[in-house]
């Protein structure tokens, strides 16, 4: 089946309506906010915006997958399921919906969806709202991890030196600049800096981020704003932020835009922390 990448509030609604089991909403926003009011239907799952991938080894790796295959278990969803995934505001929560759908077809689960505009586009269309949780039974989530999706550490290190692969750093201004190491605080890693040899297309631009309900560029526009960093449909890139949440979001937008790209998850939270690893801190 080829499902949509990112799917309008009317879509969502329109599914919803089906009332199907083989449908399954999930708010990546806080346990707060969920709590207040959410789409219908919809379950709550936050860690898949707070957790820190230990390291990109195979032993970090395997910790991260039955991690999260006991929270999918718990909840319900086994991994064939078509999942919609959404947070408040696509330029506000450091990507968190795309770092859930990235996560979720890293573990194997093949229909995956954002809802395009967020939680702010379901109030902006006048669609109901609740606060009621819904009950699910729990199942056996099936991992199936796809290995190829995710740029380990030792790939981003063998990349750096060579100028086929764009390393592509897409944090915000402050940790590219290196007055800070995360969006947390300045110095909640070790280490300020960059990857070295990397380019900046800071996880913004690529969002109609003045609009109402912010949502991506067009597949042009996209296209166009990478070219002014050297990335083209036949490029090979590897983009990386703090924790993979920005950089799926660009992941997203370049897919939109017909560019082929990898999720280097670790990224600074990660590479920082290692201190065998070089670090470009010229600026």
């Amino acid at each position: 089946m080829n499902t949509k990448l990112l799917i309008s509030a009317q879509e969502l609604a329109s599914l919803l309506a089906e009332k199907s089991l083989q449908t399954v909403v999930i708010d990546t926003r806080s346990p707060e906010d969920y709590a207040n009011s959410h789409i219908p239907q919809s379950i709550n799952i936050r860690d898949f915006f707070t957790y820190l991938l230990e390291n990109s080894h195979p032993a970090g790796l395997k910790k991260l997958q039955e991690y999260f295959a006991e929270i999918m278990s718990r909840v319900g969803i086994s991994g064939t399921e078509q999942l919609i995934i959404y947070e408040d505001a696509l330029n506000k929560g450091y990507g968190q919906s795309c770092r859930a759908a990235f996560l979720l077809k890293y573990l194997g689960c093949t229909q995956v969806s954002i809802l395009h505009g967020g939680y702010r586009a379901w109030l902006k269309a006048g669609l109901p709202t609740t606060d009621e949780v819904p009950k699910r039974e729990s199942s056996i989530f099936r991992l199936h991890p796809n290995a190829d999706m995710m740029v380990t550490t030792p790939e981003m290190l063998q990349a750096i030196d060579n100028p086929a692969i764009i390393k592509l750093d897409v944090r915000d201004s402050s940790e590219w600049l290196g007055l800070s190491s995360s969006p947390y605080n300045p110095d909640f890693c070790p280490r300020k800096g960059r990857i070295p040899n990397a380019v900046w297309l800071e996880w913004h631009r690529l969002m109609n981020c003045e609009s109402e309900i912010p949502t991506f560029r067009s597949p042009d526009e996209i296209r166009e704003i990478c070219q002014s960093v050297g990335i083209t449909s036949d490029s090979i890139v590897y983009i990386y932020c703090f924790k993979g949440s920005r950089a799926a979001n660009t992941l997203i937008a370049l897919e939109e835009a017909g560019i082929s790209a990898k999720n280097y998850f670790g990224s600074w939270n990660e590479w920082s922390r290692d201190f065998s690893l070089p670090i470009d801190s010229s600026f």
